[in-house]
């Protein structure tokens, strides 16, 4: 009985107990079968995480917050990547919960009719449903936990006003569903013009997106270049960066140029290139805690009201604008 307390809950167990249970363990070479632990349980000890992008930095973190989480109570995490499609998020659900995962998290708020099905089915059935990197109090379906692109957006358009500009632009992504980036673009030129400034949306090239940065910023050049340019994340921006001092261009001076996600190469660029910052491993730890949360609500045959958890993005000043 220890030893399955100890391989179901590692932390309930006393620690000279799990050193000795661990040893045995790998003396014996012992493999719990997980398959007839979910058919006694009717749940899987995996919760299954549905993420837009494995590579990037920005979803890496929170991956990791939300694996460190869960660890400590004895599940693990299962991952797939959408490359922001819709359609291919909605073929992962499918897959994951025919494994009676203990929990099932999707990122954004932007799912197809027959994902959003899927995911009510799965709340109904007592699954833990929660949306990730996007937060609207309004939105009681599922419990979410991240913060609203819109005041983001707006954010970053209020701090270049405040910087004297009044000729703006924001370069979204290239990727048709990065559906949060665009609402940051759309938010940001809402504030813009209500601020007096002109403003709009250049579309970056769906490349390599430093790259695409590159390409943007010439392509506003040829234009005329704006005083100042926000871009849909960092990687746009240290491309426009890059672009921009390669041409002898003085920033903030000449352009003044905002990211969004404080990546590690915002820090190295120059003085820095300023940024709005998400604390991307907390979304994750909040994640499983509200998920742990909700299995407790479950198992004493409580009710479970669709929680929300933010996290507040803060800019961050540095040299670029």
């Amino acid at each position: 009985m220890t030893v399955s307390r100890y391989l179901r809950a590692p932390a309930l167990v006393a620690p000279e107990t799990a050193r000795r249970i661990v040893s045995a363990l790998r003396q014996t070479g012992y493999t719990p079968n997980k398959q007839a632990g979910m058919l006694a349980s009717g749940k899987s000890s995996i919760v299954a995480a549905i993420i837009p992008n494995i590579a990037s930095s920005i979803f890496a973190e929170t991956v990791q917050g939300l694996s460190d989480a869960l660890q400590s109570h004895g599940l693990e995490l299962l991952l797939a990547s959408t490359n922001y499609s819709l359609e291919r998020e909605e073929e992962q659900i499918r897959a994951v919960l025919g494994w009676s995962p203990a929990g099932l998290v999707v990122t954004g708020r932007d799912h197809s009719l027959a994902a959003l099905a899927l995911m009510k089915q799965a709340k109904q059935a007592g699954t833990p449903v929660l949306e990730i990197w996007d937060l609207d109090p309004s939105d009681a379906e599922f419990a979410q936990i991240g913060f609203s692109h819109a005041a983001v957006g707006a954010m970053m358009a209020e701090h270049l006003l405040r910087c004297g500009h009044r000729e703006l632009v924001y370069v979204d992504s290239g990727v048709r569903e990065d559906f949060r980036a665009h609402e940051r673009g759309q938010a940001f030129v809402a504030a813009a013009r209500a601020g007096g400034a002109r403003a709009n949306v250049h579309q970056a090239q769906s490349v390599e997106p430093m790259e695409a940065g590159r390409l943007a910023f010439k392509a506003l050049q040829d234009k005329g270049l704006p005083k100042g340019i926000a871009f849909a994340n960092d990687h746009l921006a240290a491309g426009a960066f890059l672009q921009a001092t390669a041409q002898g261009l003085r920033l903030p001076r000449d352009v003044a140029i905002l990211g969004f996600g404080d990546f590690p190469i915002s820090r190295q660029l120059g003085g820095g290139l300023c940024t709005v910052s998400v604390e991307r491993y907390d979304i994750g730890s909040k994640c499983a805690q509200l998920l742990i949360d909700m299995q407790a609500a479950l198992k004493a045959g409580r009710f479970i009201q669709s929680a929300h958890a933010a996290v507040q993005p803060e800019l961050v000043h540095r040299s670029t604008t």
